[in-house]
């Protein structure tokens, strides 16, 4: 039987590679020749997902055991108002130097910050002040360090071939998601959180060498000369040398309808987010408390109970995302295109808030969240990327970084200004939060109406064929 919307086009049974691609057409719709760049996109955003997975419970282990669940809804708006700045200085570091030393000095950035944080702990820092620190530092790092890869990957990419491939190439952050929560899991006890970071610091770097690769093989590899004139071809090499026109990002999405609608929609999903991470930390910190008290914790203190209740939470979550990435996502896009893939992620949320409204607790909780970050991590994140294959390039690095980043953080930010008011005036109970996200995915739904609409127009402007 013929796996439905993967028939394999006439012509190329006998192509290069047959059982490769054969295997590879499980998942996506892939074409003889586009396997090897598809592929090391792959494993580079694995890496990527894998050295940010394996330090996230660190995160929030030492937040929680430091300051408790409020805290790690108030510091998304000190991310908020760090990230103006950030995208700022990214935008301008983008429009002086190419694509590859882009990645390289962004990288290289986090990963001094890594080991700064791993000296630190030598000099005896509490886990109170580093949590603050390492949280506001990780919120930054894993939504640059992601944004800049997908703007990377939809620079080599036309519409067309994008749509077909991102599907597999998410497929790597989604099994790095699950490869790192598992990993994270073994190594949190015996190396600590500190030593974890140095782990991800040197996976860090081996993903540096990997994107320098993957560009100085996509600017020197053949290209088929009936497709392209000598100097189309001396364009896109040119285009992929050098830097990006001068203009900030947030310039970019306030002057398009399109990025704005994107803007607000992930602003407001990335609220409603947060709002249930923060019911599953409340939850989750009462539960380890109690478990500590009457000695059920298995001889865990609360910063090890706490971490290894995450990174099993992570791992059900990755492993969710994994599902859904391999054998839906690409079979979705190619049902309902991405306008129609745009609308299966609130409609998942809803339900699961809706049953948080009748009762929270830990394993509701824990099984609801893990299927609505499962289909973030999968079908929305690669729908989200998707839907910048039709921009420009300027807009494709610096106006993704801004919504990547600042407008994710800025919902974190109406979070945790909703958990302040909600837990200080109103005494909100975790049921009572689960309301106020029902309300507010409604609104995103209608949100997604308006981006699929522009979608629609823009995309009948875009010509069929692009340089790349």
């Amino acid at each position: 039987m013929k796996t439905p919307g993967l028939e394999r086009p006439k012509g190329t049974e006998k192509k290069a590679f047959p059982i490769g691609y054969r295997f590879l057409r499980l998942f996506t719709d892939i074409h003889p020749g586009e396997a090897p760049k598809a592929l090391l996109l792959t494993l580079n955003v694995f890496l990527l997902l894998l050295a940010y997975t394996i330090i996230k419970p660190v995160r929030d282990a030492l937040i929680l055991a430091g300051w408790g669940p409020e805290m790690k809804s108030y510091l998304g708006a000190a991310q908020a108002i760090l990230l103006i700045f950030v995208v700022k200085i990214f935008s301008a570091l983008a429009s002086r130097v190419p694509r590859h030393l882009l990645i390289t000095w962004v990288t290289l950035f986090f990963i001094s910050n890594l080991v700064i944080f791993y000296f630190l702990s030598l000099f005896g820092m509490s886990i109170g002040t580093m949590g603050i620190i390492f949280f506001v530092w990780i919120g930054i790092y894993n939504l640059m360090v992601p944004a800049q890869f997908w703007g990377f990957a939809n620079d080599l990419y036309t519409d067309d071939v994008g749509k077909r491939l991102f599907p597999l190439i998410a497929f790597g952050a989604t099994f790095g998601a699950v490869s790192g929560s598992k990993i994270a899991g073994l190594l949190i006890k015996p190396l600590g959180p500190y030593k974890m970071m140095l782990v991800s610091g040197g996976i860090l770097g081996i993903c540096i060498l990997l994107a320098i690769f993957i560009h100085k093989r996509e600017v020197n590899k053949t290209v088929d000369k009936t497709v392209q004139t000598t100097a189309e071809m001396e364009l896109r090499k040119k285009l992929q040398v050098q830097p990006l026109k001068k203009g900030g990002g947030f310039r970019l999405v306030f002057k398009s309808q399109y990025l704005l609608y994107i803007a607000l929609l992930i602003g407001l999903y990335n609220f409603i987010n947060a709002t249930g991470e923060y019911i599953l930390g409340n939850v989750v910190t009462r539960t380890a408390t109690k478990a500590i008290q009457m000695g059920t914790a298995g001889g865990l203190d609360k910063v090890q109970f706490i971490g290894k209740f995450y990174a099993d939470y992570q791992f059900l979550t990755n492993l969710l995302a994994m599902l859904i990435q391999l054998f839906l996502v690409s079979r979705i896009f190619k049902w309902v295109g991405v306008g129609g893939a745009l609308l299966f992620f609130p409609f998942i949320a809803l339900s699961g808030y809706g049953f948080m409204t009748f009762g929270a607790s830990l394993m509701i909780i824990k099984w609801a969240k893990a299927l609505e970050n499962g289909t973030d991590y999968s079908l929305m994140n690669t729908t989200k990327h998707a839907l910048f294959l039709i921009t420009s390039r300027e807009e494709k690095y610096k106006a993704k970084a801004a919504i990547d980043t600042f407008f994710v953080r800025g919902g974190d930010f109406l979070s945790a200004l909703g958990v302040f008011l909600g837990t200080t005036y109103l005494a909100l109970s975790v049921e009572r939060f689960a309301k106020i996200n029902v309300v507010g995915v409604i609104i995103w739904i209608m949100l997604c109406f308006f981006v699929i609409r522009e979608y629609k127009k823009l995309k009948a402007k875009t010509p069929v064929t692009q340089i790349r």
